[in-house]
């Protein structure tokens, strides 16, 4: 796990020390060693910069950037099966110099071109610069683990892992997307492949860039997506058979992470995904498997109870973490830094403590994060299932009738259920829902806490809607379920931009390096094709994970309400974090910044303080907002 860094400057303003710059920005991603290469070159400059975290071949031979013949590169992330890759390129006859997943990167790029990307079982984000083709290759993983931001306007590209790193280039011109900042609002999270900056974007998930330098022509290409899985027929398969093949790839996608020249740890929180990764590893090892857990009893987020369970039952060297409100909300105030373009996911909180206790143990962590996306373990999969059928058996007039009904009712007149916990917004989203019941107009009413015309109202400027995942229709016809549409919107939206990005930047900022065995293409690739009731069954979410883990852990320890990392939004904001509420939303803030509407602030503002709890994560988001724009705007 690395930072990269660099630019093609074609006015050639650039220098080493611009190059220096930009680098040591992303110094907490890689500590241990840092490297820059200037070619000036036929009227262009090219700078390539890295920071380095050693994690496989700890010697100087892994430093970057990194030379084979004509070919450089900068890498971050690992390619997991780089050993069987470079066998395969030995029989070939290449010859190697040192033992880095990085070398096998450039030798295969030089043997198979692009195409070796189909090769690789890892997390990647790197740039090859062909000086014999003067070509730049800009490639990001299929799921996008590993994040990639670019930046192309007026003769200048800028690449990074981190948006951060564009501030140190003089020319990076710092303009806001408008049409980003209505985005964030509604998912808390800029979805990709936009930016908070215009002119800047992230690089699609199992897509590449192609820069020609000569003729400055710049071609995205897509060489993987999940629905060239869920696009092919479900498996003719027994259950058990399944389960039997399913555990297989799991296991060897597990195995995969465990490859390392320094310490590995495994978050455990004692739920069904880590504790499946846990028992599948731990199984048939000699050696203890380090396992960590956080816990933040102060607000009754604590896991750690059933985490211990868990990592006594399988024999784990267990350590816990306990993290104080007050330590929380320290935290807080580092959010703008680390996560550099607005976040709203309060869950980052108690992830970045958790990164920060277990990088004291290790260098590397497996998190077993994708597990909901690809075998359904979400919530919302069995909402939609259960009542989107129901919804839908009623008749559109009768469903028009109640939704005009309750547009000339206010929720604030519903007898009892007024006061219930976010009701208000529940109320609204149910007017929408009964409009147009289909899966795709539920998954986005849910996945969104503004609608459009709340957006508009919120916003001084016109915006226009981005185009995102949300509205691929790349799902075939022939293999719609609405399991599968939802299921491959989260891969690429909830997964991409908030699980992925969150737990990235936690990690990253303590130099922890975080992997994700659940996002092994291959297993998705598998589960995509099973059918949808051997992963929802009867109410039943993620069914075959479950009976896998039953085979290694008693059901009896198993068998709890899902917790996850959730923070009590609404009691923060209005105790501990109501000072920095009433600034940041200030009248004078707002009004004196001219990107929100002022009514439309105070009325939530307001509303929220005089008992509206359902407001609590808007005003967050807001407050996210804010936050950033003073660290990187002011």
């Amino acid at each position: 796990m690395c930072g990269i860094a660099g630019f093609i400057d074609y006015k050639q303003g650039s220098s080493q020390e611009t190059l220096i710059k930009i680098t040591k920005e992303l110094h907490h991603r890689g500590p241990d060693a840092s490297g820059h290469q200037i070619f000036d070159s036929a009227g262009v400059q090219i700078g390539m910069g890295h920071q380095r975290l050693a994690i496989i071949d700890l010697s100087d031979s892994g430093i970057q950037p990194m030379q084979f013949g004509d070919l450089w590169i900068v890498f971050n992330g690992e390619i997991y099966n780089y050993q069987n890759i470079k066998e395969e390129l030995l029989l070939l006859g290449h010859h190697f110099t040192g033992h880095s997943d990085t070398e096998v990167i450039l030798h295969a790029f030089q043997q198979w071109g692009i195409s070796c990307v189909d090769k690789f079982i890892g997390m990647f984000a790197f740039v090859i610069y062909d000086a014999k083709a003067r070509t730049i290759h800009c490639v990001r993983d299929r799921a996008g683990i590993k994040p990639f931001f670019y930046y192309w306007h007026d003769g200048l590209f800028l690449f990074a892992s981190e948006l951060k790193a564009f501030h140190k280039h003089p020319q990076f011109k710092k303009e806001i997307n408008f049409d980003a900042v209505a985005a964030f609002m509604q998912h808390g999270h800029v979805p990709t492949p936009h930016c908070i900056f215009n002119y800047a974007y992230k690089l699609r998930p199992g897509h590449y860039l192609k820069l020609n330098i000569d003729s400055r022509a710049l071609d995205i290409v897509k060489y993987w997506d999940v629905y060239s899985a869920y696009n092919k027929p479900k498996l003719d398969i027994s259950f058990e058979e399944a389960k039997t093949e399913t555990e297989k790839i799991l296991k060897s996608a597990f195995e995969y992470r465990m490859v390392s020249d320094v310490p590995v740890g495994v978050f455990l929180s004692g739920g069904y995904d880590s504790a499946c990764l846990t028992a599948i590893l731990q199984k048939d090892r000699n050696e203890k498997l380090k396992t960590f857990t956080i816990g933040v009893p102060d607000i009754g987020l604590n896991e750690s109870e059933y985490a211990k369970s868990v990592a006594d039952h399988l024999g784990t060297e267990h350590h816990e973490y306990s993290c104080t409100q007050k330590e929380a909300l320290e935290l807080i105030s580092e959010l703008p830094y680390y996560y550099d373009e607005p976040f709203g996911d309060q869950s980052a909180i108690p992830t970045m403590f958790l990164c920060k206790m277990t990088s004291d143990q290790v260098t590397v962590a497996l998190s077993a994060d994708g597990g909901d996306e690809v075998f359904a373990g979400y919530t919302r999969y069995e909402y939609i299932m259960k009542y989107g059928n129901a919804l839908n058996r009623i008749p559109g007039f009768a469903r028009k009738g109640v939704s005009d009904i309750m547009n000339l009712i206010s929720a604030d007149y519903i007898p009892f259920m007024k006061n219930k916990y976010n009701f208000h917004d529940r109320y609204e989203k149910f007017k929408s829902l009964l409009k147009d019941p289909s899966a795709e107009n539920m998954m986005l009413s849910i996945s969104r806490q503004f609608d459009e015309a709340q957006i508009s109202a919120l916003l001084n400027t016109n915006v226009n809607a981005l185009e995102t995942y949300y509205t691929s229709d790349e799902l075939s016809k022939n293999f719609y379920s609405p399991l599968a549409y939802m299921m491959a919107v989260d891969y690429q939206t909830f997964l991409l931009d908030d699980v992925l990005q969150k737990v990235d930047r936690a990690s990253m900022a303590f130099s922890l390096e975080s992997r994700e065995p659940f996002i092994d293409h291959r297993i998705i690739e598998w589960a995509a094709r099973l059918p949808d009731n051997y992963k929802y069954s009867n109410g039943v979410k993620k069914y075959i994970l479950k009976e896998i883990v039953y085979k290694h852990i008693p059901k009896e320890l198993m068998d709890r309400p899902k917790m996850g990392f959730q923070i009590p939004t609404a009691n923060w904001l209005s105790t501990d974090l109501k000072n920095q509420v009433l600034y940041y939303l200030s009248d004078d803030n707002i009004a004196s910044q001219g990107i929100f509407r002022l009514p439309a602030v105070q009325k939530l503002r307001e509303g929220f303080f005089s008992g509206k709890k359902e407001f609590a994560h808007k005003i967050w988001y807001l407050l996210m907002f804010q936050m950033w724009y003073e660290k990187w705007m002011d």
